[in-house]
This record gives structure tokens, C-alpha cells and sequence, in this order.
């Protein structure tokens, strides 16, 4: 029993430390502000030409955070991590990291881009004051962050942008449903 709980946290911390050598960058490869905007375009423009109503929803934010590219990894436990820049009025404004840990059946990785859109003034102004450098901004803790689902047909319906914070999470092929963002810590970066 003992040499089991000896495995298994050997284990789990060989996977912490994958992670950490896949997600976290060590500074000669830090993405840089010109390659997080780039990576930003990418999945904003991809965000419109698959999904109608993408333009429109884009548009009512009055601040759209994206992480263009987040790494989910591990085995029974992991994490994830990726870096996005917030933008208003399309002028990004700040870079931001986003992280967490996952414990359970976790086997793999992937990656996936999210979008967070405030849709009011509000959350936008406490996440900004509380994002920081010294200080992250939890999902669930901080603030709520509502996961839109789209129907079969990929369209943003309008009548879904009634929440104060929504979030959109995207793969290769477009919306999908299965990241959850509870417990995320997002922070500010220095770019």
C-alpha cells in the first residue's frame, strides 16, 4: 500500500514537471507582445468566419480577453496554461497568463483558445483592478464566467449575450463545450 502511494506521487510529479517544461517557457522563448497580438488575430478572425454572430458579439464587448493557444496536460494530475492579451475597442491594452491544476482521470494533451468577453463596464473595471502582477483574478472566486454553448449550426445567438462575462472556448475545427474555466487563475503579464 505504501509503495502505491510512493507510485503515485512519483507520478504526479514527473507530470508537474512536463507540464511545467511544456507550458511554461523559459524566458529566451517568452512569446512576446507582437507574438501574443499576432496569435490574437488568428483566433478572432477564426472566431468570425465559423461562427455567425461572432462579429456582432465581438463588437457589444467592452473588453475581449483572448488566450489564443492554452495547453491542458497531464496524467492523473496536470494542468494548464497559456498567455492572451486584452483588448478594447481592438487596441490590446494588457497581457494576461491564465493557470490551473486538474486532478482525476487526466491522460494527454491538448490545446485550446478561449475568449472572455465583458459585456458590461463593471466586471470589466474589478477584473482590471484585480488581475495584477502581484495578484490573480480567480474564475469562480473573482468573478463568474459563463461558458456559451452554440447549436448545431455554430451561430452565436444574440439572445445568449445577456451575461456580464461569457466565455467561448475553440479548437481546430471551432466551439466546443468541454473546458471548464472554474478555479482558473488569470493574471497580469509584463510584455
Amino acid at each position: 500500500m505504501r509503495t502505491r502511494g510512493f507510485y503515485l506521487s512519483f507520478v504526479a510529479a514527473i507530470c508537474v514537471v512536463l507540464l511545467g517544461c511544456l507550458a511554461l517557457p523559459d524566458l529566451s522563448h517568452a512569446a512576446t507582445a507582437a507574438d501574443i497580438d499576432a496569435s490574437v488575430d488568428k483566433i478572432l478572425v477564426q472566431f468570425k468566419q465559423k461562427h455567425e454572430g461572432a462579429t456582432e458579439a465581438l463588437k457589444q464587448a467592452k473588453g475581449v480577453l483572448v488566450f489564443p493557444q492554452i495547453i491542458q496536460a497531464g496524467f492523473i494530475v496536470g494542468g494548464s496554461y497559456g498567455e492572451g492579451a486584452l483588448r478594447i475597442q481592438g487596441t490590446s491594452v494588457a497581457y494576461y497568463s491564465i493557470g490551473s491544476a486538474a486532478f482525476g482521470l487526466i491522460a494527454g494533451a491538448q490545446a485550446k483558445a478561449v475568449i472572455i468577453l465583458f459585456m458590461t463596464q463593471p466586471p470589466l473595471t474589478e477584473f482590471r483592478r484585480d488581475a495584477r502582477t502581484d495578484k490573480s483574478w480567480q474564475v469562480g472566486l473573482n468573478g463568474d464566467i459563463t461558458l456559451v454553448n452554440v447549436g448545431a449550426s455554430g451561430a452565436v445567438n444574440s439572445a445568449q449575450l445577456n451575461r456580464p462575462i461569457m466565455a467561448f472556448t475553440l479548437d481546430q475545427s471551432g466551439l466546443i463545450a468541454n473546458l471548464s474555466l472554474q478555479g482558473a487563475k488569470i493574471t497580469r503579464i509584463n510584455r
